[in-house]
């Protein structure tokens, strides 16, 4: 079926009818759910969760791709294919309200915000056995900017809209990141939160 037909469907139009329905919905009723959803900064660790079902079933695959998988030797190599993963595999949508997806519901609808991407991320790299995977959040001119980072043999920085970037240590990776006076920088992942300016 080529894509005028399929645009003429039964099923295609009930489709478009149902996402103006529920489009209006959310703009009617968005700051009441902007209200019940919104989080305090210190409650972002709980949008980490490495030990959820599905999390650890994609982390499992992922390590499934290796002939028995060993952390000292298979990790990295695992993190860029969970990188990828959520890179290509997961779209970015930016929604009307503030909402936060936690990583199975990014995983399940193949798409989340910027944040839920690298939340998803995060969960992931620690389920493959890296429990200082963090995200990093930069927020300048009322923009939140997140990428994660990692310990190994250094500092890796992982950035959905540049390139995998290896530093020898944090303070490289910070001053990279140039953290100006205008800006507030936090960290988090599922076990804790600190301010960085």
């Amino acid at each position: 079926m080529d894509s005028e037909a399929e645009e003429k469907s039964p099923d295609f139009e009930r489709l478009r009818k149902l996402n103006a329905i529920y489009s209006r919905i959310i703009n009617r009723y968005r700051d009441y759910i902007g209200e019940e959803e919104s989080l305090s900064v210190a409650e972002l660790p709980r949008l980490v969760t490495p030990k959820n079902r599905s999390v650890v079933e994609k982390a499992e695959e992922i390590k499934s791709g290796f002939e028995q998988y060993s952390y000292e030797r298979d990790f990295y190599a695992a993190s860029v294919t969970a990188y990828e993963f959520v890179r290509k595999e997961i779209e970015t949508i930016n929604l009307p309200v503030e909402f936060w997806l936690e990583p199975a519901e990014t995983m399940e609808f193949g798409a989340g915000e910027k944040l839920d991407r690298y939340t998803l991320l995060c969960s992931l790299i620690i389920a493959l056995g890296n429990p200082s995977s963090k995200i990093l959040i930069i927020e300048k001119n009322d923009r939140l900017n997140p990428v994660l980072y990692y310990e190994l043999d250094g500092i890796y920085l992982m950035d959905f809209d540049s390139e995998i970037r290896k530093f020898g240590n944090k303070d490289e990776m910070l001053a990279y990141m140039s953290i100006g006076e205008d800006s507030v920088a936090y960290e988090f992942n599922d076990k804790m939160y600190v301010d960085i300016t």
